[in-house]
């Protein structure tokens, strides 16, 4: 059983969808990045957290790619071409949208309002809507990795739903029919049950 510190309106999403995908039990500890929630189990207040064997574990994609090397599903085998290929996707996804988009949320509410700029918002919505077009094309059939539905499948659609709340340069009608696809998968609709 493992234990998931944080609520899915963050980056826990990831970790429970990937749980929900794997059919795995956990336990849920709802609570903000900072929060007397999330303190009383990870001092540092940072979510998502994962609770494994008595340590507390953070960082979304770490768990992700432990949950499913752990439990042989949603990646594959290292060493394998496959598997530098998918982790070539969670690379760009990282560098190119999930770094962009937490920047502009740093400049837009985390950081103290002295510490934040705004003027820096628009460049990085230009560099995200570069990035728009690559992420199309990285597209093999259903899926980033052809027909089989992967972490970094997870780690797109989160990213891809988090810019639309952000309000950054809208998707392509090709990703959209992708984020939509995975959006409908039974393990996504159970993920979001903590809201």
């Amino acid at each position: 059983m493992y234990t998931v510190l944080g609520s899915t309106k963050n980056r826990t999403l990831r970790v429970i969808w990937t749980l929900e995908e794997l059919g795995l039990p956990y336990d849920q500890v709802k609570g903000d990045p900072g929060s007397a929630e999330a303190k009383a189990h990870n001092p540092s207040g940072k979510v998502p957290a994962l609770v494994v064997d008595g340590e507390v574990l953070p960082d979304s994609v770490a768990i992700m790619s432990f949950l499913s090397d752990r439990h042989n599903a949603l990646t594959f085998p290292a060493g394998s071409v496959e598997r530098l290929r998918m982790d070539g996707h969670i690379h760009f996804l990282l560098e190119e949208f999930d770094s962009l988009l937490w920047v502009a949320a740093k400049n837009s509410f985390v950081n103290p309002p002295e510490h934040r700029a705004a003027e820096v918002k628009p460049v990085l919505k230009w560099e995200f809507e570069r990035s728009l077009k690559r992420l199309e094309d990285r597209l093999q059939g259903a899926f980033l990795m052809g027909e089989q539905f992967t972490i970094a499948d997870i780690l797109a659609v989160h990213c891809l739903n988090w810019a639309y709340t952000a309000k950054f340069p809208d998707a392509s009608p090709v990703l959209k029919d992708y984020a939509k696809r995975c959006r409908a998968r039974p393990a996504y609709v159970r993920a979001l049950a903590d809201r």
